[in-house]
């Protein structure tokens, strides 16, 4: 495949921003190539600037579960646009969209919009610090909350990708109210609560890691952690921004049927465009401004056109079936996988739940949080996705990310993906070797 315009672009966007992208996760340094500049998303597809077109598993980092140009969708943003962007007022599609998503979910009562998924987990924090009159959180390593001050510290994503594990700028007083503790170790959560008594807000997880591989935890770890939370009058919060409409309506919190205190939601709930929430009792919602005196505001918070498209999405992924249909499809595509690498005695681990997976080197049998995954990962991700890329197959440029599945990739297109990815794994084999 032919890059010329991609390369030209990022060397004119280079110009403009630092590392010629505006969020480094957009980078291709891990995989030391340039980033490909799309121009078009159709159904699972998109084109880069070169018209070259890829089967998408990036799908916008998780957002497009309807996949690409949805008709649906996008009918629903003209129709909103028409009637103007934006007013810094109280609009219908708010109230239209908080009713679909809180009646069928039994566990909301009352929500904010705000316009990120970092937004949302930095409002979830203040609630639960308002709430609770404690400063302390707990994080775990291995999972990523979004670039909040004292979330960056020892966060996943893309940084793990650039090998550090905090960010320069965030202030060590601010680090220091922050406890991070390594997944799916309960000792190490008893400790910091006795010692730290009566000094923790809040306990925030991804109930199902996805930012430095999918670490999936089993239900009986996510239990404890909620028991021991309460057991020590802090609140639990689940970070849903990927998960929440991803492995069901409900979220992780259905899937494991666990009830948290507080959850964050971004990504699909806005079907494309920006939009995000965080949610929890009546009770603890009633501590937010105007109601009480955690304050949080935002001028684009419940936009019209994202609330339009937000709720043309959920609409149709509340209908019976939709789920079920995503897991099959996507059992069967990893099971394809699957059986070709144990054929062959092939060293690469897949994860997978709901529409999601995650292929990597190494040959456990599960990995459940980041000092199992291989140190060699990165040098077979770096093989495997170059590989991809000229064969027409687009992931997200980070062995630590995982992929994403829409209602367009047909079975047919799954199965055209899969036979590509058997290929190029047989040939990393042949040069590096996966045995």
């Amino acid at each position: 495949m032919k890059r010329n315009k991609s390369i030209e672009l990022y060397q004119k966007s280079s110009q403009f921003f630092p590392g010629g992208v505006n969020s480094p996760v957009r980078a291709f340094k891990s995989v030391e190539g340039t980033p490909v500049f799309i121009t078009k998303g159709d159904g699972a597809y998109v084109t880069d600037a070169d018209n070259n077109t890829y089967i998408d598993f990036c799908a916008s980092w998780g957002p497009l579960i309807l996949g690409h140009n949805n008709e649906k969708i996008k009918q629903a943003v003209i129709e909103a646009a028409e009637n103007g962007l934006s007013f810094g007022a109280p609009t219908i599609q708010e109230n239209e969209l908080a009713e679909l998503v809180i009646r069928n979910n039994r566990y909301l009562e009352k929500i904010r919009f705000v316009s990120s998924g970092t937004e949302a987990v930095m409002s979830a924090i203040r609630l639960a610090r308002g709430y609770t009159k404690r400063d302390k959180i707990i994080k775990f390593d291995g999972c990523y909350h979004g670039h909040v001050d004292h979330l960056l510290v020892k966060a996943g994503s893309g940084l793990v990708t650039f090998g550090s594990s905090s960010s320069a700028g965030v202030p060590e007083t601010i680090a220091k109210e922050t406890l991070v503790l390594p997944l799916n170790n309960k000792e190490a959560l008893i400790k910091a609560f006795e010692d730290n008594k009566d000094e923790v807000a809040c306990v925030i997880i991804e109930p199902v890691p996805a930012n430095n591989g999918l670490l999936l935890q089993d239900k009986e770890y996510l239990e404890f952690v909620k028991k021991i939370a309460h057991e020590n009058c802090a609140l639990i919060i689940f970070d849903e921004v990927i998960s929440g409409f991803r492995v069901g309506f409900e979220g992780a919190a259905g899937y494991y049927d666990i009830q948290p205190d507080i959850i964050t939601y971004g990504k699909i709930i806005g079907g494309g465009m920006p939009a995000a929430c965080y949610g929890a009792s009546s009770k603890i919602m009633s501590y937010i401004a105007p109601d009480g005196d955690v304050y949080q505001a935002g001028t684009l918070s419940g936009n019209p056109v994202a609330m339009s498209a937000g709720r043309a999405a959920l609409s149709i992924l509340v209908k019976d079936g939709f789920y079920e249909n995503q897991e099959k499809r996507t059992q069967e595509f990893v099971e394809k996988i699957k059986a070709h690498i144990a054929e062959k005695g092939y060293k690469i681990y897949i994860s997978t739940i709901g529409s999601i997976f995650w292929i990597v080197y190494g040959d456990n049998d599960k990995i459940q949080s980041p000092d199992q995954i291989s140190k060699e990962a990165g040098k077979y991700f770096k093989a495997i996705f170059t590989k991809l890329l000229e064969r027409g197959i687009y992931l997200g440029p980070s062995g630590y990310e995982v992929g994403f599945i829409s209602s367009a990739h047909s079975s047919e297109i799954l199965n055209k993906a899969a036979e590509k990815i058997i290929t190029v794994l047989d040939e990393v084999d042949t040069e590096y070797g996966l045995k």
